[in-house]
């Protein structure tokens, strides 16, 4: 019964995509959307139980970003305990930072769903998110990530908010939203990669929990972890390259890059693959 609905080509198809997109300002719920209505993955009767399964393997990019920056989480634990100031300032600022994305997304995550989950949304913000990193990317400051005042953090948060948008891009509105705030661009990075860390653990967990059962019934249990485990793999290579990247070159070829998946979504929106 569970071949019928998920094959495992297409739950290691889903993982790659997924581990790609999720930590890259390219927005992977866009990408797993459109990938889904192209090989008709969740929907009818299976929506929900794949729209679970969108947020589970999830798990996978999530602890590949815990494993990267394991050393900054150690030293938040130790901020916690009192014996290392600038974890706990990191802290407090991503608690901050959650909070704006928590309630945004428990009052209005349901009616965005219904009203924006669609191939038109995610090309509009696609192209969207394509202009600013191409027309307006802030040169950043001084400030590192210890340094993060929880006005700043607040900030950011609220900003997150916009990525509820599928195809905006919670890392892209995340890292622009830092350095408009005065952060150097590694430490805009750094706290977008872990603020959706905390993001996506969270929604993650809710998900799972009022949708586990249905996402087992239907798909099992080793489709799900396929596709887990390839999402961690291409997490990790995905975000590595990403930050090697960005240490000497410039954000336009994510822009560049949501212009050309816009202009695909379109064609295959005209010709009505989609």
């Amino acid at each position: 019964m569970f071949a019928s609905l998920l094959s495992i080509p297409q739950a290691i198809l889903l993982g790659i995509v997924e581990g790609i997109t999720e930590f890259l300002p390219v927005s992977s719920t866009g990408h797993l959307l459109v990938v889904g209505h192209l090989i008709d993955f969740g929907t009818g009767d299976s929506k929900t139980a794949g729209d679970t399964y969108a947020v589970a393997i999830q798990f996978g990019a999530i602890l590949a970003v815990a494993f990267l920056y394991r050393a900054r989480l150690f030293s938040m634990l130790r901020g916690l305990a009192g014996s290392d100031a600038h974890g706990r300032s990191s802290l407090i600022a991503l608690v901050t930072a959650f909070i704006p994305a928590a309630v945004f997304g428990v009052l209005a995550g349901d009616a965005i769903k219904d009203a924006l989950f669609g191939p038109i949304p995610v090309m509009i913000a696609w192209a969207v998110g394509g202009v600013v990193l191409l027309r307006w990317v802030p040169r950043g400051g001084t400030s590192e990530l210890h340094e993060l005042t929880v006005r700043m953090a607040f900030l950011i948060g609220i900003a997150q908010g916009i990525a509820l948008w599928p195809g905006f891009s919670r890392s892209l509105v995340t890292l622009i939203a830092g350095l408009a705030l005065g952060l150097t661009l590694s430490a805009a990075i750094e706290f977008s990669f872990l603020l959706g860390l905390v993001t996506l653990s969270a929604a993650t967990a809710f998900d799972l929990a009022k949708h586990g059962g249905e996402l087992i019934d239907k798909f099992g249990v080793m489709t799900p972890m396929i596709g887990l485990v390839c999402a961690f793999i291409t997490a990790l290579i995905a975000v590595r390259w990403m930050v090697g990247y960005l240490n000497s070159k410039s954000l336009a070829i994510f822009g560049w890059y949501r212009l050309g998946a816009a202009a695909v979504c379109g064609v295959l929106l005209l010709t009505n693959v989609l």
